[in-house]
Order: C-alpha cells, then sequence, then structure tokens
C-alpha cells in the first residue's frame, strides 16, 4: 500500500461520512433533497480515484466494505440502525450504488474516467434524473414498475452528458474529439436508467454507460 493509496481511502471514508451527515440534516427539512444531494455529490469521489495506485485497495478497501456498511442501515440490516438517507429512497438504492463503484473499480482500474462515466451516470445523471422528475415531471411512463418521467430522462441525459465533458479533462482524456461517443453513451445511460426496475439503476446505468464507452474507446476506435 503506498502513500497515494492511505490519502484516498481516508479522503474517501471523510467525505462520505461528512456527505451523510449533511444529508441527514438535510432530510428533516426536505426528503427529496436530502436524499438527492447525497446521491448526487457522492460522485465527487471520481475526483479522489487518481490517488489509489493499487487496484485491491480501491476495489477491497475503498469501495467494497460500502456495500456491507450500506446494507446494515439499510431497511433489511439486522441491526435497528435507523438512517433517514437510506430510508428516503429505493430500499437497497445506496447498496447498489456501492456495488456498481466496487465493479467498476474492479473492471476498468486501468482506465481511470471509464470508471468516472460509470460514476458519473448513477451520481450526476440518475441523480438529476430523480430531482427534477419528481419536481417537474409531468409526462410520466412505467416500463419495469418505477415510475419514470420524460423530463427526468431529459435530465438524465443533458446531466451525464454534460458532466462527462467537463469531467474527462480532469483525466487527460479530451472531449473535444469524441462527440459522438458521448453523446452514444449519455443516451445509452438514459435508456438503461429508465428501463431499469427499482433501484437497479444505480448498477444498470452505470455499468453499461462505462463497457458501452470503454468498448467505443478502447476497442472500435482502436
Amino acid at each position: 500500500m503506498t502513500t497515494g493509496d492511505i490519502t484516498g481511502l481516508v479522503l474517501v471514508y471523510l467525505y462520505v461520512i461528512l456527505l451523510i451527515i449533511i444529508s441527514e440534516k438535510l432530510l428533516k427539512k426536505h426528503l427529496l433533497l436530502g436524499r438527492k444531494f447525497l446521491h448526487i455529490m457522492v460522485g465527487n469521489i471520481l475526483f479522489i480515484l487518481p490517488l489509489f495506485d493499487t487496484q485491491w485497495v480501491m476495489v477491497l478497501l475503498a469501495a467494497a466494505p460500502f456495500i456491507l456498511l450500506t446494507f446494515l442501515i439499510s431497511p433489511f440490516s439486522p441491526l435497528n440502525v435507523k438512517s433517514g438517507t437510506s430510508y428516503a429512497g429505493h430500499r437497497l438504492g445506496l447498496v447498489y450504488y456501492s456495488i456498481s463503484w466496487t465493479l467498476l473499480a474492479a473492471l476498468f482500474f486501468n482506465r481511470l474516467e471509464v470508471i468516472a462515466v460509470g460514476i458519473i451516470a448513477m451520481s450526476y445523471g440518475d441523480g438529476f434524473a430523480s430531482l427534477i422528475g419528481q419536481r417537474f415531471g409531468r409526462f410520466q411512463y412505467n416500463v419495469t414498475g418505477d415510475l419514470k418521467s420524460i423530463e427526468g430522462s431529459i435530465a438524465m441525459f443533458f446531466a451525464t452528458f454534460v458532466a462527462m465533458v467537463f469531467v474527462l479533462p480532469y483525466f487527460r482524456v479530451s472531449p473535444f474529439n469524441m462527440w459522438l461517443v458521448l453523446l452514444a453513451t449519455a443516451a445509452l445511460a438514459t435508456l438503461a436508467e429508465a428501463l431499469a426496475p427499482k433501484g437497479f439503476d444505480n448498477i444498470s446505468a452505470s455499468l453499461t454507460s462505462a463497457i458501452f464507452y470503454y468498448m467505443m474507446v478502447y476497442v472500435v476506435m482502436l
């Protein structure tokens, strides 16, 4: 384990703890805002990724433990722990979120921008989809048992696309020569979110967008 790994671990845990504290306080005043604050802002973990030097540290120590931790504060926990953040949305939403990050880290550690694309889709994209959809969604649809809206899907597409444009340069990847790939990635992430059953959009949107982006950039375009 390197100094970078230790620094990354410390920052990840401190950042998540801070977000949970803030979101729990927000929940007391505004249920939707508190839940979506955590959902969107936790995506900023992607800016910590370059600090990690060792894959197993990122996967087993930074990502995987949150699967257990988020389950233990879920309604299905054997412990009597009540978290407003976990109870406010899909009951296993945070668990699926943690599973997605763990899988992304395991699959794409050598391509950090691919992990970032997956995190963008499930944090900024899906977060704004729910926020806009629940606040302004009038044209609703239900494909797999989870109520969605056209307005939310549009927000998902634009939030994912715009975030990729601004975030990819952080990983030394220019978005300006891959407009079509980014547009297609955002569209596919939106479709995956729209068709996912309850809570599973945190897995489907992230993995679908990351795998598609990887295939287009590192396989098809080679």
